[in-house]
Parts: structure tokens; sequence; C-alpha cells
């Protein structure tokens, strides 16, 4: 099978995006934790396997839905900043993660610091709890659901009640979360059946809405 059948056959795929600086390669259990909600709650038909593409190469142009997260600098090369600007204008959809679930921390500051300078000083900007990405699927009426991991004393100790997007065209096309939901989501799925409810819902909603454009 070539590769063209391969991802034809599938609605949907996740990829992890790599990048020269900070580190890339996270919460190893979340993916497969996610796409395993996805096969549970939805009829979409799904690539079981992560797919790790750098941001540099144009084949994550490609991708419907690409996650990003580290804990260190981001500090973009040209190749790195050149396809996120047309990935991300050309109606992509971009998962970012602050692991360190600190608006102050490394990652947070030089991330931000970075989009601004490809998409301006006010492209980031926090969304409403009300949003439709928060209906897209489940409903969650508080907005972004809380972590667990936002109190643990490491981070700036706080709980967020917001989520920060780019939009372009009036839809998210970069959605921001200093929540940690990859690590929250970094177990085996087979451990969902112990929870009283399943905390990967929302990444539900999160990939419903950027399939939905």
């Amino acid at each position: 099978m070539t590769e063209d059948n391969d991802v034809a056959s599938y609605d949907f795929y996740f990829t992890r995006l790599t990048y020269e600086s900070g580190d890339w390669d996270v919460d190893v259990r979340m993916p497969s934790n996610v796409l395993n909600s996805l096969v549970e709650y939805t009829t979409l038909r799904v690539d079981p396997v992560e797919r790790i593409v750098a941001l540099s190469d144009p084949k994550m142009l490609e991708a419907p839905f690409c996650y990003f997260a580290g804990h260190k600098l981001v500090q973009f090369t040209a190749a790195e900043r050149k396809n996120l600007e047309r990935y991300i204008k050309g109606g992509g959809f971009l998962f970012v993660d602050d692991c360190n679930h600190d608006i102050d921390g490394l990652f947070a500051k030089s991330f931000e610091a970075e989009i601004a300078r490809i998409f301006g000083p006010k492209a980031l900007h926090k969304i409403p709890n009300n949003h439709p990405i928060y209906s897209s699927f489940f409903k969650f009426e508080d907005g972004p659901p809380n972590t667990a991991v936002e109190l643990n004393g490491w981070g700036d100790d706080l709980v967020h009640d917001y989520l920060k997007a780019v939009e372009v065209g009036g839809r998210v096309r970069l959605l921001y979360s200093n929540k940690d939901y990859g690590c929250e989501w970094d177990y085996d799925f087979r451990n969902k059946r112990f929870l009283a409810v399943d905390n990967t819902r929302f990444a539900v909603n999160i990939i419903q809405y950027a399939l939905g454009a």
C-alpha cells in the first residue's frame, strides 16, 4: 500500500511535531490514549499509530491535526517558522501544550514570543469559555476542564481558566494551553476504566473541532 492510499484510508491521524530547540518527546502514552478515545466515542476511522514529523518538513503541511509540546526553550529555525505560518494560514490545526503549566516559564515565554514574531503581538488571545470548541462533541459549560497537574507545586501553581488561540477567518487554527493536558492524559488507555469521568473527553472536542472546518 502506498503512503497516499494509507492516508486516504483514515479520517484522522495524530501528528506530533519535532523541533530543533527544546524537548518535543514528552507524554509518550498520551497519543494512544487520545486515539483510543476517538475510537470509543466517535465514528472516525483512526490511524492507531502516532506520526512524528519535523516542523521543518513540508509533510507536516498535509496533516489535519498537529501536536506541539515541551518544557524548554522554543526558538524556531527559519524553515520551522515558515512552515508554521503556512500551516496555520493554510487551514491546518495545531494544538500547543505547555508541559510546565506555567505562564511565566521558559516554554511559555519563548513560544509566545515566536508566535508574536510570526503572526503579530495580538494574534494569540484568550478565547471565551463559551467558544464552540467547548461544545463540539461533549459539553464543557465552564470552559477548559482543569487538570490535576496544575496544582502539583511545579509551575505557577495556578488553575488556568482559559485557553488561548490564533484564529484565521473566524476559526481557531492554533489552540494554546498552559494546563498541561499532555501530562494529564499520559497514561495507559486501559486505566480509564478506573476513572469516574474520562478526562480525555476534551481531547475529542479539540479534534472534532479541528476536523470540522
